[in-house]
């Protein structure tokens, strides 16, 4: 029978469910289980496509189209567990399907409320990921314990483990024990009480997760796991990652968490724990032997989630490279005041992320102008490769009012347009052109040998291309259409072929880059930015860097 496990917070936000949940996941793959995973975020939008990136962070898509939780993110870069749009439910989605139901007379006329009806909802998601191909299913809940909002998930899940039996199902609660500077004593009091929260509403953690700055002494194991009513084997320290968040799972792995989960629910290991990989992953992120900068101008800056995936696969590219790469967040409606020669001074690259509106447009539209005409190396992503073609069409083929219809409606040059697909809609939410499609690469471009094949396939959230219109006229001054849609019809990359490294994307890369397998893409453009930053003045390096080594 397939497995359960449920991963919980309490005393405060932002602990790190996502990653205990992503990194508990790698451990019981590596030891031979097969997993799938997901997560249930309790706030009423549908999903977060609609939500700003400086309220949610960035929106993690996959294959299937599904715009979810950016902890989906930690779930694919940590596991090859299958995800899809069965894979992150919120409440407005949970909702919205039992409202569905009841105007289609599903309910025979009973009276709909949050129990049973709600929580059963709940219920029926959990199962659509029990197949017999899967041995445990690890199910993430958003927010903290007490929550209002969160309510109907815990009641959902503690009906589950009745449903199921409790033998198949294991509750794993993630706390911090602080750290008070002034008595100089770690407090396990915030610990307990969310603890006693989760016990009002029914369910006791098997395994509770303390988050801590400070080593946890041996004494306030004990405290937590007598009060707590938790085996002291079941009480896991887990100290802050200092260097990186890959180091969690083999924190975990240390402290046999694995084994312990498996005897908690009479799982068999049928493979020993093999994680040397990702030991050297970490121990090459460690001992880099070169450093670059990269310049990276968008409009969320202030925001880190907000372009997490971004900065990730930039750090799988470090690591190929052996390469510690320093990110220089410019603010775009700044660098459109200050310039940017001065922005980007000192930079070795320039990557320019996608986002929405026309805010902080022409900052990143003077960027890529420097990038292009200093040689700089550049990567466009989504709105960067719509950023480069409007510099490339004002400022080469000389089109002065070229503009995308996004940010001017009235522009004589439109040579970013609205898809024909999204012209008649009227709905926001879920509608852009999103998930995989496939590209076509030119034979011998710098997209095609980056990725050393001919056809790929990549994810997509966007609603403007490139206009067809204006293609003729842009190749002819220099512009390289490096990658189409089969059919010919959409332009999915650019190129600069007389420039040292210029590619630009309409897709979103950063949502297929792993830590111990970078982008190729990404590779490539951290791969140029470190020979720009060394120059000429050392043939070896540079030739360890044109391979990657």
């Amino acid at each position: 029978m397939t497995k359960h496990i449920f991963v919980t917070g309490g005393v405060v936000s932002s602990l790190g469910k996502g990653l205990t949940s992503a990194s508990i996941g790698m451990l019981l793959e590596r030891r031979g289980l097969r997993v799938r995973m997901q997560k249930f975020d309790p706030y009423l939008n549908v999903d977060p496509g609609t939500m700003s990136p400086y309220q949610h962070g960035e929106v993690y898509v996959l294959d299937d189209g599904a715009e979810t939780d950016l902890d989906l993110g930690h779930y694919e870069r940590f596991t090859h567990a299958p995800l899809n749009r069965d894979c992150n439910y919120t409440t407005g989605k949970i909702y919205l399907s039992v409202i569905e139901k009841e105007r289609q007379g599903k309910y025979k006329g009973k009276t709909v409320q949050v129990i049973p009806h709600i929580t059963n909802e709940i219920k029926n998601c959990i199962n659509k990921l029990v197949t017999p191909d899967v041995d445990v299913v690890i199910t993430e809940i958003g927010g903290t314990v007490g929550d209002i909002e969160g309510m109907p998930y815990f009641e959902a899940i503690r009906q589950f483990a009745l449903d199921v039996g409790k033998s198949n199902c294991l509750f794993v609660h993630l706390t911090l024990v602080p750290y008070l500077k002034a008595a100089g004593e770690l407090k396990t009091k915030p610990t307990q009480h969310s603890v006693m929260e989760l016990r009002k509403i029914g369910i006791q953690p098997d395994l509770l997760i303390c988050r801590t700055e400070k080593e946890i002494p041996e004494s306030d194991c004990e405290k937590i796991a007598l009060f707590c009513n938790v085996e002291r084997r079941a009480v896991i320290e887990e100290k802050d990652k200092e260097f990186s968040i890959y180091e969690v799972p083999l924190g975990f792995a240390d402290k046999k968490v694995d084994e312990l989960i498996a005897a908690k629910l009479g799982l068999v290991l049928t493979q020993p724990l093999v994680i040397e990989d990702w030991r050297a992953m970490l121990d090459r992120m460690r001992h880099p032997l070169h450093e670059v900068t990269i310049g990276f101008v968008g409009k969320y800056v202030k925001h880190r989630d907000a372009y997490k995936s971004v900065y990730e696969s930039l750090d799988h590219a470090g690591i190929t490279h052996q390469s510690k790469v320093r990110v220089l967040r410019i603010d775009s409606e700044k660098l459109a005041v200050d310039g940017a020669p001065k922005a980007l001074a000192g930079v070795d690259g320039l990557l320019v992320p996608g986002g929405f509106d026309s805010r902080g447009i022409e900052g990143k539209i003077e960027a890529i102008r420097f990038a292009r005409e200093n040689g700089l190396p550049f990567f466009g992503i989504c709105l960067g490769l719509q950023c480069a073609t409007i510099e490339f069409a004002r400022n080469v083929v000389g089109l002065a009012e070229a503009n995308s219809t996004e940010f001017s409606k009235a522009t004589p040059h439109p040579v970013v347009c609205l898809m024909e697909e999204q012209e008649n809609l009227t709905h926001l939410g879920g509608t852009q052109r999103l998930g995989s499609y496939p590209c076509l690469l030119t034979a011998g471009s710098r997209a095609q040998q980056a990725y050393g094949t001919d056809i790929v396939y990549e994810r997509h959230r966007h609603r403007y291309e490139v206009n067809n219109a204006y293609r003729d006229r842009l190749a002819a001054a220099g512009l390289r259409f490096s990658g189409t849609s089969p059919d010919g019809l959409l332009v999915e990359a650019i190129e600069l072929p007389t420039h040292p490294w210029f590619v630009a994307v309409q897709c979103h890369p950063e949502f297929k880059s792993k830590p111990t397998s970078p982008h190729p893409l990404f590779r490539e453009f951290v791969g140029a930015s470190l020979r720009n930053r060394f120059g000429k003045k050392d043939e070896a390096i540079r030739t360890r860097l044109t391979v990657g080594v």
